[in-house]
């Protein structure tokens, strides 16, 4: 069903410098510290294409590959190829290792049933990623997919790649290591399509990336005389299977910036959920939520007080829930969260990232976001497993937008793919 194919990748050539100053975290990772930290490593960090500071940041960015490119501190290869990519990091005092592959995918609409999404995505971010393909004609980051593969066929031949000599070695600045492999033998990569192309797919990261693409696709086709050939039918992607010992997912918590923590709402929540008071720490409640993992709970931190709340098992909350929560998804304490407690309780309306709800990965850093008062108050939540968001995804059901974190991120800057109009794979 999935049409995999190799690509002449575009990367940094020895002229660029150290790896380790130019890879960057994927663009919607990288705040304006970290932005302004990325320009001072390196005349050519990667942020300088993905996210420019400067205001006309599209052309700069073309402006960039084209000098780049000329000046031989980027070059293509000259022969297709697949690569096999290995992310190895700790987490929770465990040493973690997670392996997929990086090729040119076939877009797909959604409707076709062959690669599907797992939650919502906001027009800004899609709008902003097509102006910057339309510029620069590249695919500058991966969309990150998810597939089943219960035979860990496709595990078997990424591991016998492993073995061989890698193109990449690099530590990222969250010290995940970052090996590359390219795969350019022609039975190897067939055996890869051959196996693939069984499989259904789950975006799990990049979901703007990918819809983006699929409007530049269509744009491209209206405007040129293509074929099932042109590069511009397929995305830079990273795929990597459920069964991957390595695929960790993290919670993205919320934070409010414009509500809060008064008595009456605290009452408010006493309807729907037992309600208890825990030290405002992150240990606490971290704790509180490992403990509650599947009731539907969830930590509240308002700066002063901490506090943990879990679903009631009563008749009342229950029929509540059946009628206004999806019904595919309510099994999500995310979902639970936004239907109940920010459309129903708080009557947040219509909520914008970065305007009125920030998205953090770490308790830490959620709680510290609202000491400094970058936020008011925090929702605190326990993560999705990976099998269970391929399944809802394939049973057409969405949920909202930044309800996981796939982690770590493949670092940006190890190599693009060109999907000008004339680029044949």
């Amino acid at each position: 069903m999935v049409e995999v194919r190799p690509f002449k990748a575009i990367g940094y050539t020895p002229k660029a410098g150290d790896v380790e100053d130019l890879i960057t975290q994927p663009y919607d990772k990288i705040d304006t510290y970290m932005q302004k930290e990325y320009y001072q490593k390196s005349q050519y960090n990667y942020c300088r294409l993905i996210l420019p500071l400067e205001r006309n940041k599209y052309q700069v960015a073309n402006q960039r590959i084209q000098q780049w490119l000329k000046d031989h501190v980027l070059a293509k290869e000259t022969q297709p190829a697949n690569f096999v990519t290995r992310q190895q990091f700790s987490l929770d005092d465990r040493k973690l290792e997670r392996t997929g592959l990086i090729a040119a995918l076939r877009l797909y609409a959604y409707s076709e049933n062959i690669v599907f999404p797992h939650e919502d995505t906001y027009k800004a971010p899609k709008a902003d990623r097509l102006n910057m393909l339309q510029m620069v004609q590249k695919d500058l980051e991966h969309v990150f997919l998810i597939y089943s593969d219960p035979e860990k066929s496709t595990i078997g031949i990424m591991q016998e790649i492993a073995k061989t000599k890698p193109i990449i070695q690099v530590t990222d600045s969250l010290q995940v290591k970052h090996t590359v492999w390219k795969v350019t033998s022609p039975a190897k990569i067939k055996q890869l399509q051959s196996v693939l192309g069984t499989m259904t797919m789950v975006i799990v990261d990049g979901h703007h990336r990918y819809e983006s693409a699929l409007a530049y696709r269509d744009e491209m086709r209206s405007k040129n005389d293509w074929t099932a050939d042109s590069a511009f039918n397929f995305h830079m992607c990273i795929m990597v299977p459920v069964e991957d010992e390595g695929l960790v997912v993290l919670p993205t918590h919320r934070l409010l910036k414009d509500y809060k923590l008064t008595d009456e709402l605290i009452e408010a929540f006493k309807f729907f959920f037992d309600v208890c008071e825990i030290a405002p720490k992150v240990e606490a409640i971290e704790s509180f939520l490992v403990a509650h993992i599947n009731e539907h709970a969830l930590g509240i931190y308002d700066g002063k007080k901490g506090y943990g709340l879990s679903l009631k098992h009563d008749i009342a909350v229950y029929e509540f829930v059946n009628a206004n929560v999806s019904k595919e998804t309510k099994i999500f304490d995310v979902v639970i969260l936004r239907d109940i407690v920010f459309k129903f309780i708080l009557k947040t309306g219509e909520l914008n990232m970065d305007e009125n709800i920030l998205y953090v990965r770490w308790t830490s850093v959620a709680m510290e976001k609202v000491d400094r008062g970058e936020a008011s108050i925090a929702f605190l939540l326990n993560p999705v497993s990976a099998k269970t968001v391929a399944e809802i995804a394939q049973q057409h059901e969405l949920l909202p937008e930044k309800s996981t974190d796939f982690y770590p991120k493949l670092v940006s800057g190890l190599m693009m793919m060109d999907i000008s109009a004339s680029e044949k794979l």
